[in-house]
């Protein structure tokens, strides 16, 4: 297949504006009269190549202020380049900005339409699909309800919804799938799945590297609005991890080991990492760090912190003890946005049911910054978590059972 999106040499500046400070009252006083000056030009994107190819997805990592949104946008159609050249080839599906095109006071149903038009969508072709839309955002009770009474999840949904409902050739996706619930990001993945396989060219914004290693063909990460690597997504992200794991170092401080309120020991740059803007101050396992495979398991972080904190990331790996990871999980690809924090507080893990086979095993949880840049506070290999025994000696012991000519045997 040919290539959907060719981008050459692009870049994207931005002025920068500042106001002299006034040096007298009637200066001050007339100072709104005065027009502010450009003083300099911000340049949020230069030099970027890359090429998209019909059924290719390329992921677009970096931490805020990349120039992540504005690649995606300047992609998209909305704004122009001053250098370079973007060549997009067929009917684009944008979901640039959470709820972007939809009107507050317009009902679901009317936004549906209006969006999907713009999208270049007949009428006729619109209300042939209303019913399948409506149904993949599961939003069937509130189609009529305006859209500014939605939630954000209810509004990302139908954003989401008709986007992939205008068989669009090409797909731009800006951190969709780390809003709404996990059952949601299943059935959007499994829907950006079979748009590829048709020979939709798709391209993926996250902060997750290991999202994009896992989905994409090929990966762009963008660093100050240049290209800081571009290629084979496994190598990309282990490179994004990496100076993440540094960085994390480098903002590290010394400090005297410390014990956990429930007596464990901490040592910075042993088995804690991270610039301690927020720490971590305790860990439980419930309802005990002793269980049966396939039983309950509840992690309690508490933390605290003298700053403001905005929009942290909570993590939590369990590994086995030669360091394979057999399960990670964390608030950005759960879906849940977590606001600011100051002070202490609590965040809690509950998983249903924990289906390891019996061996020791390790807990490790961390706070990181909100682009993953580096990380607060991270505890490894800290908390010891043991599984009882089975006579299964694998290292996963799912729910399953046994069946001869349909019939159930039982064990």
């Amino acid at each position: 297949m040919g290539d959907a999106i060719v981008v050459h040499n692009l870049g994207k500046f931005f002025n920068r504006y500042h106001a002299e400070k006034p040096v007298t009252i009637m200066e001050a006083a007339l100072s709104g009269l005065r027009k502010m000056q450009p003083k300099e030009q911000f340049w949020a994107l230069r030099h970027i190549d890359f090429t998209v190819a019909s059924g290719e997805m390329l992921g677009v990592i970096g931490h805020n202020g990349a120039g992540k949104s504005t690649l995606l946008q300047l992609v998209g159609g909305v704004g122009q380049p001053d250098e370079g050249q973007v060549r997009v080839s067929g009917r684009i599906g944008a979901l640039l900005d959470l709820g972007a095109g939809f009107h507050g006071d317009l009902t679901g149903r009317e936004n549906v339409f209006v969006t999907a038009i713009v999208a270049g969508l007949t009428r006729r072709e619109v209300a042939r699909r209303f019913d399948q839309i409506v149904a993949f955002a599961e939003l069937e009770p509130f189609i009529d309800n305006p859209v500014r009474t939605y939630s954000t999840g209810m509004q990302m949904r139908l954003a989401f919804s008709v986007a992939v409902h205008t068989n669009p050739n090409v797909l731009l996706v800006d951190e969709f799938l780390s809003v709404g619930d996990l059952a949601f990001q299943t059935k959007c993945l499994n829907r950006i799945a079979e748009l590829k396989q048709n020979g939709c060219a798709i391209v993926l914004i996250s902060h997750d590297a290991s999202q994009v290693e896992k989905l994409c063909d090929r990966a762009l990460w963008l660093k100050q609005g240049r290209v800081a690597a571009y290629g084979d997504p496994k190598v990309i992200a282990g490179q994004y991890k990496s100076e993440m794991h540094t960085e994390t170092l480098r903002r590290t401080p010394v400090r005297p080991p410390q014990t956990t309120r429930s007596g464990i020991e901490l040592e910075v740059n042993r088995n804690r990492f991270g610039s301690l803007e927020v720490e971590i101050t305790d860990v439980r396992l419930l309802p005990s760090d002793i269980i049966h495979s396939g039983t309950f398991l509840k992690i309690e972080i508490d933390y605290c912190t003298n700053q403001l904190i905005q929009s942290p990331i909570f993590s939590v790996a369990i590994s086995r003890e030669d360091g394979q990871v057999c399960f990670e999980t964390n608030t950005v690809n759960a879906g849940v946005h977590l606001p600011e924090i100051h002070r202490n507080g609590r965040v809690t893990l509950s998983l249903d049911r924990l289906d390891l086979s019996g061996g020791v095993y390790f807990v490790d949880v961390g706070i990181h910054e909100r682009s993953w840049a580096y990380a607060y506070d991270y505890h490894w290999h800290v908390y010891s978590l043991f599984v009882q025994p089975t006579s299964d000696s694998s290292i996963l012991h799912p729910p399953h059972k046994w069946e001869m000519n349909g019939t159930h045997l039982i064990s």
